[in-house]
Parts: structure tokens; sequence; C-alpha cells
């Protein structure tokens, strides 16, 4: 019998979590780490490997067949390119000093698509291979170019067999022409709702008035379109965090419940601002009191709650070829799945490179709408897109679950070969997968309903996280 590499980390009740490069885990003690790694494992021990997928007798049978499938699975393929992120205006009628996005004056002249960027975009889009396309707008406030929307929206429509809008607005005056706009069922709201009216008032709006009519528009989106048609995302200040409860009674009563907490990205203008480089420590200790108030919460709620981001990671971990979020793909290929268009026509592998150049700080466009992507300096972007060999990473039991960031470790460190334990990507995903386990392998029936509802199971099943005594 032949065991897959297992890789261990200590729990801070003194138990190990082991995982394979699959991303089979298990949890057991420091006397069968012992026995493990000095080659003196019993029978039992065997026998608990092989009924659990970490171990075969010989290349090519089922067992390693098996293993060899589910570690292809959690490896990211890019299908093509399918979704577009559009930012056909910078002008924005705020002014967050915590934004990540450039912007400029709402009246202010030359930030916006030309005929000739608009005519060029257009073009790109029809060239593309795919039969389903997503379009993301950003801004800028993307409304104020509403002309510009309707114009891309109408030729996706006519192009594609299927196509979906998302339009990233701050709500903050919207006309009855963009309400119109709005209400088709191909096109859904993006916006921010940090934390509480209060917290929402001093990073958005500074006054009451301009409050109001925030907290009005968004209940008339979601009056009007249904709560599945909005989205609002929380973006906090590590310096001025509001209670979790805030946060929880925030969305729940605008009907809203899944929340994904943010702190104040350390891109773009924000970073001169915000304490966000590196302020992992707090934002994860904030984190963890969010998601035991949340577990409370949802003890007593007919409407249970998420925290978008620490569910996604759960199910990275119960499930294979779950990639839905880009930062925590491996490899995170850039370029071949989704591109961003600038205002000016350049083109980005993210929307955080576009950030990243906009300052000044590191140039991270690759080519632009008039003359193509330029193919040499994605491939220079993608040559470090993979944690699989990473010397920092092969020895982690987290490895199978997480990604790659590099557009964050160069915009926080100017370099992308700083050793993974200091970046704040891999300290942010060591706790949140640290918490991931600490939950699974809980009795706590509270901590088990919140489980049940996250990964979709009527009952959470206490045989997904395999114990070996």
């Amino acid at each position: 019998m032949n065991v897959f590499p297992l890789k261990f980390r200590k729990n801070a009740d003194e138990s190990l979590i082991f995982a394979d490069d699959a991303g089979g885990f298990f949890k057991s003690d420091v006397h069968f780490l012992e026995r493990y790694a000095t080659g003196r494992m019993d029978g039992a021990d065997m026998d608990f490997l092989a009924r659990n997928g970490h171990a075969f007798v010989e290349p090519d049978d089922l067992a390693y067949t098996s293993f060899a499938y589910r570690w292809a699975q959690r490896l990211y393929q890019p299908s093509g390119l399918d979704y577009v992120i559009l930012v056909p205006t910078l002008r924005c009628n705020l002014s967050c000093g915590y934004c990540q996005v450039s912007r400029v004056n709402e009246g202010t002249p030359g930030f916006d698509w030309t005929v000739h960027t608009e005519k060029a975009v257009i073009q790109f889009l029809d060239g593309l291979s795919t039969e389903s396309l997503r379009i993301e707008f950003q801004g800028g406030e993307p409304l104020l170019a509403l002309d510009i929307l309707k114009r891309v929206r109408n030729f996706c429509r006519d192009r594609f067999e299927k196509s979906e809008f998302v339009v990233c607005t701050n709500l903050q005056d919207v006309s009855e022409e963009a309400w119109e706009f709005l209400a088709d069922s191909d096109t859904f709201i993006s916006t921010s709702l940090d934390a509480n009216r209060e917290t929402h008032q001093q990073q958005r709006t500074g006054t009451k008035t301009k409050n109001d009519e925030f907290f009005a528009n968004l209940r008339r989106a979601i009056r009007s379109f249904g709560k599945e048609k909005v989205s609002a995302l929380p973006t906090l200040d590590v310096r001025a965090l509001p209670s979790p409860g805030s946060i929880i009674d925030s969305f729940t009563e605008h009907g809203l419940h899944s929340i994904y907490l943010r702190p104040v990205n350390y891109q773009g203008f924000a970073r001169k601002r915000f304490l966000a480089k590196s302020a992992g420590a707090e934002w994860n200790a904030f984190h963890a009191r969010f998601i035991d108030a949340l577990i409370e919460y949802n003890w007593e709620a007919m409407n249970p709650v998420e925290e978008y981001y620490l569910v996604h990671c759960l199910r990275r971990v119960l499930r294979s070829g779950h990639h839905g979020h880009a930062d925590l793909r491996n490899p995170n290929i850039l370029g071949r799945s989704y591109v961003v268009i600038d205002y000016d026509g350049s083109l980005y592998p993210t929307d955080e490179a576009r950030m990243v150049t906009r300052i000044g700080q590191l140039d991270l466009s690759v080519g632009h709408i008039l003359t193509g992507i330029e193919v040499d300096k994605i491939d220079a972007l993608n040559a470090e897109a993979s944690n699989t060999f990473h010397p920092d990473c092969v020895h982690c039991p987290y490895q199978a679950y997480c990604g790659v960031d590099l557009v964050d470790d160069l915009s926080r460190y100017g370099r992308i070969d700083l050793p993974k334990h200091m970046t704040d990507f891999c300290q942010r995903h060591i706790y949140m997968f640290d918490k991931v386990f600490e939950l699974l392998y809980s009795d706590d029936p509270k901590v088990r309903k919140s489980l049940a509802y996250w990964v979709g199971a009527p009952e959470f099943d206490a045989g997904i996280a395999k114990v070996h005594r």
C-alpha cells in the first residue's frame, strides 16, 4: 500500500489537520504524525487512509486514478474569454476617500469613451468566440454614460445567444431613464452598503441628506427588481470597524442575506488614506468575531445569512471544481477568461491592475483596444500564476484550496517573490481556512446549522469531517 504525500497544520486545540494534494483531508493527532513520519503506521492507519482516498496499491488502479481526477479538478482551466469589464467613464458624482477605483469629477471632460473607442470595443466584443457573455460596467459611475451602456447592451443582445450585464453603481442619483434601463431581467445591480447607516454616511456621502437618498434608492431597487437582482458589498476601514451585529441588522433589514465583508483595498487612491497595507491581523480578528456573531444570529433566524467569502472558501474545501472567485483559482490565469477595457481603451488583466497602473506605481496594462492584447506581457504574468510548485506553498495543507494573487502582491510590495507567509494574501487565507476547519470539526449545534445552510445540505453530515484516532 502506498500513501499519497500528506501535509499537516496544528490547530489551536493541539490536534492536526492533514490534507493531500487533491484536497482530501482528515483530523488526527501527533501520535499518527509520528507513525506516518517514521514509516511505522499500523493496519488501522492504512485501512483508514485507503478507505478515505489517501492511499493506493499501484499506479493506475482505481484509487490512484480517482486521486488524479480529484487533483486535476482542483486546477482551474479557463475556457475562453466570456467576461469583460467595461469602464466607459471615469466621471463620478461622489468622491469617497476609501474608493479603490480611479475617478474624476462628474463634469470633467475627456474621461469618457470616444466614438472611436466605443466602435473598437464593439468590434472587440464581436470578435469573441463565446456564445455566452457577461459584461460588468465599472467606472467612475457608469450610469453617467447611460447612452453607451444602452448601445453596448443592445449589441450584445443581438450578437450573443446569452448575455448578462452588471452595473456597478453607487445608487446615489438615479434618473428615471436609468431605472428603466436597470429594470430589464438580464441586467443586475452591484452597489456598496458600508455596514450601517452611520458608517455608510461617514465613508460615502458625509451628509445625512445624501445618505437618505442612497437608502431610498436601495429600497426602491430591491422592491422593484427583487433582492436576487441587487448585490450590496460593505467596504470597511480597519481603524473604525462597526459592530458585527449592526452589519447583520443593516443587511437583513433590506432583505439581503449574503454579506461579502471586505477591508479597504490597498489599490488605487485608497492606499494614501487608509491603513490597508499591513492590517491583516486586525482584519482577521474582526472577521472571526463577525462569523461567530453570524452563527448566533442564524440559530434563531428563519432566513439564515452567509458571509460570502467564508462560504466560498468552505465550498473550495468540500468540492473540487469550485472556481467561481478569481482570487482563489489555481493557476490564476490572467487575460484568458476575462479582461478589463478602460475609459481610454487600455486593456488590463484585472480591475486591480488598472488601479495599480492608474496611480503610477507600475504599468500593468496588457495592450490597447485598437492594437490588441500584448501576449508577451500576459505570458510574463502567468509564468508565476500557480501555487502548485511554489516552494512556500508545497508544504501547506491548504494548498489545494488556495490560489495566487500576483496583482495584490505587486500593489503591496512592488514584487512577487516575497516569501508567501509574509504576504497579506497568505496570512488572510491561512486564517480563513483555519476558521473553515474549526467550523467543520465543531460539535456545536449552532455551528452545524449554519454549515448546513452554507453548504446547501438539509442536515450537515458529520461524516464529511473525517477523524482518525
